[in-house]
């Protein structure tokens, strides 16, 4: 049913499109207000190359379609981002293997976490798999991988990745801010702050603390952790099974 569209004050409907399947070739129906959908005859994944649409940036996009429809948009758009971001992390760290796999690990527990915690899908993904980015020059230039020297390098080649990738500029912004600020809890108090910090705790705790010192480590995931699932989910893993990663 036709809407009224706050932005323009036209009326406006999501229409179909149509799109080659880069797997089988069969032609596939998108609608307007989709940027992925599945090829009903080999079930893979067909994306728009580049997704246009004023959901991208009306700021009455989400009036318009309604909440749950407006953030699996951005939540689609973001899988479709987070491909492209694995890449050029790939590319970034070349064969460094344990920045890459890091990256990864620390974007796993930020799913896990978003599936608990209510934080911006677009925001927490991109920031998690970017986080550590600024450790390569801050090696080159400093001899170090500290924190405060990733935190003053990393925003700047993240958003040279960012604009790459399509994401929109408010949203690069908020995700340098996390960056910027990864190492240094309270600069920075946002939702999407705290779920990056734990997830990325989840996997540095064991290199922190000794979890052989049970009461110790309970003490740390109670002072360190600052969302409620990250604190369990610690709990769980390190205490409860009484291993680390």
């Amino acid at each position: 049913m036709p809407f009224e569209c706050p932005g323009s004050q036209r009326f406006k409907q999501p229409t179909p499109e149509y799109l080659k399947c880069p797997s089988c070739s069969e032609e596939v129906e998108i609608w307007t207000d989709e940027v992925q959908t599945t090829c009903p005859k080999c079930k893979a994944k067909v994306s728009r190359k580049e997704a246009s649409s004023c959901l991208d940036w009306c700021k009455y996009a989400k009036e318009c379609v309604g909440e749950q429809k407006y953030s699996n948009y951005l939540k689609n758009k973001s899988i479709i981002i987070k491909d492209k971001l694995i890449k050029e992390l790939e590319e970034y760290f070349g064969g460094d293997k344990k920045r890459i796999n890091h990256a990864k690990n620390v974007m796993g527990f930020a799913e896990e976490l978003l599936r608990h915690e209510k934080a911006d899908w677009h925001i927490v993904i991109p920031a998690s798999i970017l986080h550590d980015v600024g450790i390569k020059i801050s090696e080159k230039k400093y001899g170090s991988s500290a924190g405060h020297y990733q935190e003053r390098e990393g925003p700047a080649i993240a958003r040279d990745i960012l604009l790459k990738t399509g994401v929109k500029k408010e949203d690069i912004d908020e995700i340098c801010e996390i960056i910027a600020h990864h190492h240094s809890p309270g600069k920075v108090d946002t939702q999407n702050f705290k779920v990056l910090y734990d997830a990325d705790w989840l996997i540095n705790l064991k290199d922190e603390v000794d979890t052989k010192d049970k009461d110790k480590l309970k003490a740390v995931i109670d002072k360190v952790f600052l969302t409620k699932h990250g604190r369990e989910l610690a709990k769980k893993i390190y205490l409860e099974q009484n291993s680390g990663l």
